[in-house]
């Protein structure tokens, strides 16, 4: 039974309320509100079950590879070592010579058909040196930057996450390290090794280069400790082990990460060093630290022996460095 409306026409109940989200039709403030509030509407995904999200949230790591893939710099720089990568592991797809195979009657001649970057001293081709000298220098980098990260995060981040006097002793050692030359060191360490592998090298770079890491991880350990999620699960009964790999690791590794591959590219330079001091690597290893050394004394007489193989060294660390700057920016939210 309809209710009776009083005589004026005002209604005691009031309006339904589809008839107070009905428009006027007479334009404006109360039109322009409904407007705007459908459009919103219909921008969050309103409808009857309520607002819905249109896009799933994105976690740390989605999100930061949602800003490298729109990054040029990291697109530049991992396509580049992407490349170096390959040719470490097969150079004979772009050199087809052996770089051991020298003859002195070539000896610091130019460019010819066939050896586009001439020969050195002894005679050997310049470009299956050089390209056969990305093994070694990759090899190291990644190796040192490995063993050093691993190295560092373990005990940086045992340290930050119980303190105490395990804390304090990780530290004092670690002064220890800092305060070593790294040349120097390098000359004394490697000069009475007699090997001509690469991982004397590499145990070196590891040696001197995990107390970087272990300071930016226990520096990251002690930070995420103190959320609050951490807290909570303390709270609830968890144990170290737990608290330590499930909640505190995976959110204290991003910085060890961006500093591990910027070191990388500085591990390749040292191993450049020292091969050029002649504490290195040593031949018959091939190596673009060796091949500098040789064509230093000949820069006058045939300046592309030390073009090539120096111009080389210097696009890789180049391309590690802004692969590292490039994640740095997209893991650092306050970077954007």
């Amino acid at each position: 039974m309809p209710e009776p409306e009083s005589p004026d026409g005002y209604d005691p109940v009031g309006p339904r309320p589809r008839e107070a989200m009905s428009p006027t039709g007479q334009g404006g403030a109360m039109d322009l509100a409904l407007e705007e509030a459908e459009s919103l509407e219909k921008t969050l995904g309103a409808g009857p079950g309520g607002p819905g999200p249109k896009e799933k949230a994105r976690s740390l790591w989605s999100d930061a590879w949602h800003q490298l893939r729109r990054n040029p710099v990291f697109l530049v720089s991992a396509l580049l070592i992407l490349f170096l990568v390959v040719i470490a592991i097969w150079p004979q797809l772009i050199a087809s010579g052996d770089p051991l195979r020298c003859d002195l009657s070539k000896s610091q001649q130019g460019s010819s058909p066939g050896h586009p970057f001439g020969y050195d001293t002894q005679g050997c081709d310049v470009y299956t040196r050089t390209v056969y000298g990305a093994r070694a220098s990759i090899t190291v980098g990644v190796c040192a930057t490995l063993g050093a990260a691993l190295l560092g995060s373990a005990l940086g981040g045992l340290a930050g996450f119980f303190g105490g006097w395990w804390d304090a002793l990780l530290s004092r050692v670690a002064d220890i390290f800092f305060g070593i030359p790294v040349i120097l060191g390098g000359l004394v360490f490697l000069s009475v090794v007699t090997s001509t592998t690469v991982w004397p090298v590499v145990g070196f770079i590891v040696l001197l280069g995990w107390p970087q890491l272990a300071r930016i991880a226990r520096g990251a350990v002690i930070t995420a400790k103190q959320n609050d999620y951490v807290q909570a699960a303390r709270a609830l009964g968890a144990g170290n082990g737990r608290m330590l790999l499930r909640h505190v690791a995976p959110n204290a590794v991003a910085p060890v990460i961006v500093v591990a591959t910027i070191a990388l590219g500085t591990y390749i330079a040292l191993e450049a060093t020292l091969s050029f001091l002649g504490v290195g690597l040593r031949p018959p290893t091939v190596s673009w630290g060796i091949d500098i050394s040789n064509a230093a004394s000949q820069i006058r007489n045939a300046p592309h022996m030390l073009l090539y193989p120096a111009g080389a060294l210097s696009v890789t660390v180049l391309a590690f460095i802004m692969l590292g700057d490039a994640v740095r920016d997209a893991l650092d939210p306050k970077l954007r």
